[in-house]
């Protein structure tokens, strides 16, 4: 049977009902109906002042003194029923409050229901494909739920990526995921990950960074090679490249000025030329992969890695003669990997960037990977902010980072609450460069 909706209140009810000094009244009468499966029982205590004791008073056919005053909402819903309105205080209290009243617990009880049948689903999407005995599952699933991404998604997005999420592990799992691809690689798919994704989700951007599909596949590929669950867009594709997917190789580069490997590769050979020509170069994260071998640097080379595009810009145009990287924010899987090489030859990796948070969360990230602080103290924050006044500065903004090469520094910031971007150290910096020396 169609329920069909009450007429709305007589206006003269309305208008009596409606009071601002019963407004306190409504609200409480609301949230308790609302926890109580919308029945008119217990009780609600409401501040009255004198015309809202008034009202109340000759709609229950009783006096009340002004004050805070405990009313019954079941005698309050027979009022309302004897009264003009000729309505319950469910009805009432929905158009006073300007929408209808939602069962709380009946909410709660079918989400309830919706999520054991969602993790029912699961379990049988497991074993379907032959997946609920493998050793990790149960790390996978308690990490599921104690981490509430399923819950912020919502039952719906859930759902819907755990059912791609599983026929996508089982898709990889003629790869094996506890060692990495190798010997006999040759012999097993390799995917590109909008091949993978467009396979298993129906969306070649199924299982880009960001998508909750995307993320519960690497959680399961973390749990099965146990490792960490991913933090990082590095970890995050070297974990795609654990299990044979290889994700974008090319559309990420990182810029460098005057970087010359050594030695008799045609690769090796072509940078050099391009450092004699003067020409700075964009490198993809498939150009340094096809090089494996190459050596990047001699030990000892002092290498300096910024986060603006324009020092390194300024640096070409006075054909500096110090070699540059530049990470363009937060360096790309192509600046990650170039960093490591880099490190891993010997080179002298000296890092500068932005004196805000986002900036020192980078040098951070960067510094812990192997590069040392390039000004980067606390020393070099308060000279720079001397040098200008506040007005030419811009505030802070965001959560703080820490600078465990400097703790000095972090207080400095916090102290004066400005940021420095790194275009303002410039002449500082291409001083570096024109020395060729390490600071």
């Amino acid at each position: 049977m169609t329920a069909h909706p009450l007429p709305p209140l007589p206006a003269p009810v309305r208008s009596y009902l409606d009071d601002p000094s019963l407004t306190a009244l409504w609200a409480a009468a609301r949230k308790r109906l609302e926890r109580n499966r919308l029945a008119p029982t217990g009780a609600v205590q409401a501040q009255l002042d004198a015309e809202g004791a008034k009202r109340l008073g000759g709609l229950l056919g009783t006096r009340l003194e002004p004050g805070l005053r405990r009313i019954q909402l079941g005698a309050l819903d027979a009022a309302l029923r004897a009264s003009a309105a000729q309505c319950g205080l469910v009805s009432v209290v929905a158009e006073l409050t300007g929408r209808p009243l939602q069962d709380l617990m009946s909410v709660k009880e079918a989400q309830q229901t919706a999520w054991t049948a969602t993790w029912q689903k699961l379990d049988g999407d497991l074993t379907s494909a032959g997946l609920a005995h493998a050793g990790w599952i149960a790390e996978w699933l308690g990490e599921l739920r104690s981490s509430g991404i399923l819950t912020r998604a919502g039952i719906e997005a859930a759902a819907t990526a755990l059912s791609s999420a599983v026929r996508t592990i089982a898709t990889l799992t003629n790869t094996p995921l506890h060692t990495p691809v190798g010997t006999g690689a040759e012999a097993v798919k390799q995917w590109e990950l909008s091949e993978l994704a467009a396979h298993t989700t129906g969306d070649a951007h199924g299982l880009d960074e960001g998508r909750l599909t995307g993320l519960l596949v690497l959680k399961a590929i973390a749990a099965a090679c146990t490792l960490p669950s991913p933090d990082s867009a590095a970890s995050r594709r070297l974990l795609w490249e654990r299990v044979g997917v290889s994700t974008d190789s090319l559309s990420g580069t990182v810029m460098v000025w005057q970087l010359a490997p050594p030695g008799p590769h045609p690769w090796a050979q072509m940078m050099r030329t391009r450092r004699d020509l003067s020409l700075v170069t964009h490198l993809t994260l498939q150009e340094l992969r096809s090089v494996p071998d190459a050596a990047l640097a001699v030990p000892g080379t002092m290498v300096h890695f910024c986060e603006n595009p324009q020092v390194l810009q300024a640096a070409a145009r006075y054909c500096l003669p110090g070699v540059l990287v530049c990470g363009s924010g937060n360096p790309s899987a192509a600046g990650w990997e170039l960093l490591q090489r880099l490190i891993t030859d010997g080179a002298d990796v000296a890092y500068h960037g932005d004196f805000d948070w986002p900036g020192i969360a980078i040098a951070h990230r960067v510094i812990q990977a192997g590069a040392r602080p390039w000004r980067m103290h606390a020393s070099d924050y308060l000279n720079a902010v001397r040098e200008r006044t506040a007005e030419r500065l811009t505030p802070l903004s965001g959560p703080a980072a820490p600078t465990p090469w400097d703790p000095r520094l972090a207080a400095a910031m916090a102290q004066h609450g400005l940021a420095v971007h790194e275009e303002a150290q410039l002449h500082y910096l291409l001083a570096d460069l024109r020395r060729d020396t390490p600071i």
